[in-house]
């Protein structure tokens, strides 16, 4: 079967393990949602400190995606993402994945983490373009586009120096296409047929033919952004 629409997660990983290798020793960094702390294993040569609400806790209110039982054990701070209580150009560098669709308001937590870089600082940031319902209650916006960040980072005084698309709309609708048995299962009082299962392998084929063809499609959409900032 084709492999479309299965790099999401991997690519989006293996970009924030390069950005993180790409800061000095000793760097004084906020995770930011820091969730389970996914990072800190690559976070050991820094003066790391973890940062998240910690109020999820695995199963939400039971509706869209869950993540199941969830351990907040190795928090630093437990606080607002828009109200950490942390001095001005107190940190290096800000790690920020996949947490602003998360946020009744992500410009006031991205002028939060602005606030907290110092000059020359490093913001290394993640969220995705277009997302289903997951974590829910706390999932507020479905996605962001580029055009969000180069309106909203400027204005905080942070220059953009990547702004990379994480697959494209072709890898993206193949993603969804796989998730069609498991929703089904759990939202349709019927199961695809045998010959309507072939043709998802067929559409996958196809998707990843003309991903492998792509010629600027994440402009439409993409899993998401991989954003690499500094503070001016």
């Amino acid at each position: 079967m084709s492999a479309a629409g299965t790099t999401n997660e991997a690519v989006r990983h293996a970009w924030v393990a390069r950005a993180l290798a790409a800061l000095p020793d000793g760097a004084r960094l906020l995770d930011a949602g820091a969730g389970t702390g996914r990072y800190a294993p690559l976070c050991q040569r820094f003066e790391y400190v973890a940062q998240d609400f910690g109020r999820y806790e695995g199963t939400g209110d039971g509706r869209g995606l869950h993540t199941g039982a969830r351990d907040h054990g190795g928090l630093h701070l437990v606080c607002d993402i828009t109200a950490i209580p942390e001095p001005d150009a107190s940190f290096d560098a800000v790690l920020c994945t996949e947490v602003l669709e998360h946020l009744p308001d992500p410009r006031a937590a991205l002028a939060e983490l602005a606030r907290l870089l110092r000059p020359g600082g490093a913001l290394v940031l993640t969220a995705p373009f277009c997302s289903l319902t997951h974590y829910a209650p706390f999932h507020h916006a479905s996605g962001f586009n580029r055009y969000f960040y180069e309106h909203h980072l400027p204005a905080l005084g942070l220059d953009i120096q990547e702004l990379a698309p994480n697959g494209n709309f072709f890898e993206y609708l193949a993603q969804e296409l796989r998730r069609v048995h498991r929703v089904a299962a759990r939202y349709a009082t019927v199961r695809p047929r045998r010959w309507e299962s072939a043709a998802v392998r067929v559409a996958l084929a196809m998707l990843g033919r003309l991903s492998r063809a792509d010629t600027g499609s994440a402009e439409l959409l993409c899993y998401g952004y991989h954003v690499l900032a500094r503070k001016r």
